[in-house]
């Protein structure tokens, strides 16, 4: 017979399952499209409140910057070939991202300063050092507006296997193919350290094992101790939760 305190462990590792995103860690149920849109958007340097209203100069003004600044993007008719952003999107986007980051490029610093804002009662810190892993495809520290803007269109408009395979390479903290028990762990810590204490405040310290438990009982099919992606994109698949999270950014702008 479980005691009180396991019994409450599991209840607060459930409830702490149902209360985050897979991509951001952002409760999924019923959102707000517009405060979804102003917070995800806002959490990386692209996006100032008005900027979508713009003129024929404006735009025009947009390219010409697009060769001024310290680091140049590549050409915004490749990024509509490679994203699932019309050019007005994109141009919108990069005056945001621009205003927010000179250079042209936002480093981990910068990135774990905006990311803070949205969790002031708690540490973030973590967690967006993973993210900004995910963000930096090229590994060089530092996130252009192209790794910006691919890895953004994938999160809000790509296919459910797209957003399952950015989710899982987030997770995949080394890069190695497959996800530990002990990546899973490291995630689950940031998360709880990032939210879950501060918005649960009765959760139990064994929440987040409570969690990586339950993660791998669902996920590790054969039991070797690891999670591979065709492990990963099977369940998730399956998981009416997780299909539900995956489609609560679209159409957001």
């Amino acid at each position: 017979m479980k005691s009180r305190s396991q019994e409450q462990s599991l209840s607060d590792s459930r409830e702490l399952d149902r209360s985050y995103d897979p991509l951001t860690g952002n409760p999924p149920s019923k959102p707000n499209k517009k405060t979804i849109k102003q917070r995800f958007l806002k959490l990386i340097p692209c996006y100032r409140s008005g900027s979508s209203s713009s003129s024929e100069q404006s735009n025009l003004t947009d390219e010409a910057k697009l060769s001024t600044v310290c680091y140049r993007p590549e050409g915004l008719d490749q990024l509509v070939q490679q994203t699932n952003f019309s050019k007005k999107e994109l141009q919108v986007l990069y005056r945001g991202f621009k205003n927010e980051c000179p250079t042209g490029v936002v480093n981990e610093e910068t990135f774990k300063s905006i990311y803070s804002q949205f969790f002031p009662q708690g540490d973030s810190s973590m967690y967006a050092h993973f993210l900004f892993d995910a963000f930096d495809t090229n590994n060089n520290g530092s996130v252009s507006f192209e790794d910006f803007v691919v890895s953004l269109s994938i999160i809000l408009r790509g296919s459910i296997t797209d957003k399952l395979n950015w989710a899982f390479n987030l997770y995949d903290l080394n890069k190695d193919g497959c996800i530990t028990r002990e990546e899973m762990t490291d995630i689950m810590h940031s998360i709880y350290d990032m939210m879950g204490k501060y918005t649960y405040p009765n959760m139990q310290d064994s929440a987040p094992k409570d969690h990586v438990d339950n993660f791998f009982q669902k996920m590790d099919r054969n039991n070797d101790g690891v999670v591979t992606m065709e492990e990963f994109l099977e369940t998730c698949q399956k998981d009416e939760n997780i299909m539900q999270s995956m489609h609560m950014f679209d159409n957001v702008i």
